[in-house]
């Protein structure tokens, strides 16, 4: 039997349904008070297929945090530049909608990561030097080292 396309899913399903079998974000309303689609969507294509799971989370460790958490960047397309430059059919967390990066640095991005992590966020990334600091907090997905900790 052929394998559908990852990149065109059939007509009202997503390629995160189609893939991965987690729904995704259709109604924000529950994430509203603090998170928007926009600050999730590609950047390239627009497309914002954030799964619930992972949206479910963020939303906790936002309560906890209690502080404005800035998205740098969510859901990427597999046409996006940077995952397109992975070569092949990418299959990394943020096209799974399963992660989003965070703007933060020094004792705000400790109090993050402690609040991520009793959460239940299973993937790290720090970038913590130079301009442009963040977290990146992800769920991880099928093919992905999980827990997994690592920096930029």
């Amino acid at each position: 039997m052929p394998r559908a396309n990852p990149i065109i899913p059939p007509p009202g399903q997503s390629r995160v349904e189609q893939w991965l079998d987690q729904p995704i974000v259709r109604d924000w309303s529950a994430y509203a008070e603090f998170f928007g689609p926009d600050e999730f969507a590609c950047s390239a294509t627009g497309v914002c297929e954030m799964q619930v799971r992972f949206l479910d989370l963020l939303l906790q460790i936002r309560r906890s945090y209690g502080r404005p958490m800035r998205i740098t960047s969510g859901y990427r397309h597999p046409t996006h530049p940077i995952e397109a430059a992975k070569g092949g059919l990418s299959r990394g967390e943020h096209t799974m909608g399963a992660c989003c990066d965070v703007a933060a640095e020094g004792d705000a991005a400790l109090i993050l990561m402690q609040y991520a992590l009793a959460a239940g966020i299973t993937r790290l990334g720090v970038n913590q030097k130079g301009t442009g600091r963040f977290l990146h907090l992800g769920v991880g997905g099928p093919g992905l080292a999980n827990p997994w900790v690592w920096s930029y």
